[in-house]
């Protein structure tokens, strides 16, 4: 108990000591929002990928998918690595800065008000940002406060209320930079952290094969309902449910394309250098972070005999799975989902408390740009919203388990915003009618699926909504009037300004 807190007491000083060294930074608009886009590589990487992966990865959906589909389940993790971080930063990074600066938005609700000239479609974003980034934060004290429970046997309730008091200290101090140098130094502690956690769970077992052979001889139950069933299916390469195993990748994957907390990533880029060092530095982080949490949740139905998904749901898997490692173990546990849910709320809640402020007052009631008051609202915000997840938090017998609230928040938010964000970036010819009947259609089936449940999977729902939105606004636009030539055309001529490079990294 010693180590655990001990850990638990350097990991807090570090972290408000980061607050209080960055708040020299958050004096500004600018400066709290974005860090005034000076994130060099390294921390531009850790801050996607710490921002990406939490407790609802490691604790919720590493859990409920490494039940399901085994070891398959392994395929998320590579999914979130080579669709949701590689290709992210090579379709999206670079552009998204160069436009997001020539356009001076700082939020992703700003940009669809600035690139479709249109302060209704602004107004409209930052609404639904701000409501549908409460659900995905309260799944993360979710399971942050189940892993605290279980390390420490102390009320899930003082777990929340301690992690939102701090979450909600350090990002007021300090904003993007707080953030972000927190984001680095939690995030090279998370790989060394998953990789010890892998081999502890295995040893225990017997080791790596010997936990795939018992896994080989674990069968669906009866009430499973399964494509492929029989002896070994969990130890297979594709799992009992290929399908929506598939639905799983596609909504963790594709779906950070248009979440504002990991765009807003790439408008804090500082450099060239930040955009090729990052791609590559996010990618390897998520194949060790997320590869490492899904593989190692594939294992889960080894502890069958001790974990109750009938009682305590499938959020109680991993904690399970823990509770049989060493203290020590346990306490760099407790200090790995900490990084990781730490960082995650800190985004969540500077991207919630930024767009509400900027994005919906400053276009209604507040229209008179004071920079100090836009930042002393921006942390009045952030007590705002840290409340609000928590009392949704607290009633969590009410509500549904972590992967259901995510796939809630990630199918409203990454299906409204995805299209019209990627294609506003590529492609001239989008029209504002297209931008709004993605909102429309993603939010409907949203809210009438949480509601009516026609969908069954609220992953699988989220999934559909933004398949389906790829394919709406450019059909949309074709149809629909198009924007002014003339102001399109000045946006994208940024893409086309020179820029003398030294021969060293560029041939003639």
């Amino acid at each position: 108990m010693f180590v655990k807190v001990l850990l638990l007491f350097i990991f807090f000083a570090v972290m408000i000591g980061i607050g209080v060294y960055t708040r020299k930074h958050a004096t500004d608009v600018d400066g709290f929002v974005l860090g005034s886009r000076s994130a060099g590589p390294w921390i531009s990487a850790f801050a996607y990928g710490t921002s990406y992966f939490s407790a609802v990865v490691f604790v919720g959906y590493a859990g409920q998918f490494g039940w399901k589909y085994g070891i398959a389940s392994t395929w998320i993790g590579l999914g979130n690595a080579f669709l949701g971080s590689l290709l992210a930063w090579f379709v999206l990074g670079r552009r998204t800065r160069i436009m997001t600066q020539h356009i001076d938005a700082k939020t992703m609700p700003d940009f669809f008000g600035k690139r479709y000239d249109s302060n209704a479609l602004r107004i409209a974003a930052s609404i639904i940002t701000f409501v549908f980034l409460i659900p995905y934060t309260a799944s993360v004290y979710n399971g942050l406060s189940r892993l605290f429970g279980m390390a420490f046997d102390i009320p899930y309730s003082v777990c929340l209320i301690v992690m939102a008091v701090l979450t909600g200290v350090y990002v007021i101090l300090g904003g993007y930079m707080a953030t972000a140098l927190n984001d680095f130094i939690q995030g090279i502690f998370m790989l060394f952290g998953i990789a010890a956690v892998i081999v502890a769970v295995l040893n225990g077992q017997g080791g790596f094969f010997n936990a795939l052979s018992s896994l080989a001889a674990q069968v669906p139950g009866p009430e499973e309902a399964v494509v492929v069933n029989g002896s070994g299916i969990f130890a297979s390469f594709f799992g009992p449910d290929p399908l929506n195993l598939l639905g799983v990748i596609i909504l963790t994957s594709l779906g950070t394309w248009g979440l504002p907390q990991m765009v807003g990533k790439f408008y804090a880029i500082k450099s060239e250098k930040s955009v090729q060092t990052g791609t590559i530095v996010s990618t390897f982080f998520a194949v060790v972070v997320a590869g490492g949490c899904y593989f190692l949740g594939g294992f889960g139905r080894l502890f069958s005999d001790k974990v109750d998904i009938a009682a305590n749901g499938y959020d109680s898997i991993i904690p399970t799975m823990l509770s049989t490692l060493p203290d020590i173990l346990i306490g760099v546990v407790i200090v790995l989902v900490l990084s990781a849910s730490m960082s995650t709320l800190s985004s969540l809640v500077l991207t919630s408390s930024s767009t509400l402020t900027m994005d919906f007052l400053g276009t209604t009631v507040m229209k008179k740009k004071d920079e100090k008051k836009q930042v002393l609202i921006m942390r009045i915000f952030v007590i705002v919203f840290v409340a609000i997840s928590v009392i949704i938090a607290l009633n969590k017998d009410s509500i549904p388990n972590i992967a259901q609230l995510m796939g809630y928040s990630w199918g409203a938010l990454a299906g409204a915003f995805l299209a019209p964000f990627m294609y506003g970036l590529y492609w001239k010819k989008v029209s504002k009618a297209s931008v709004w009947v993605s909102f429309i259609f993603s939010i409907g089936v949203t809210v009438t699926n949480m509601i009516f449940g026609y969908i069954k999977s609220p992953i699988n729902a989220g999934a559909f909504t933004m398949l389906v939105s790829l394919v709406l606004v450019p059909v949309v636009s074709l149809i629909t009037p198009k924007m002014n030539t003339e102001k399109t055309d000045r946006m994208f001529a940024c893409l086309e300004e020179k820029v003398e490079v030294a021969k060293r990294k560029v041939l003639d």
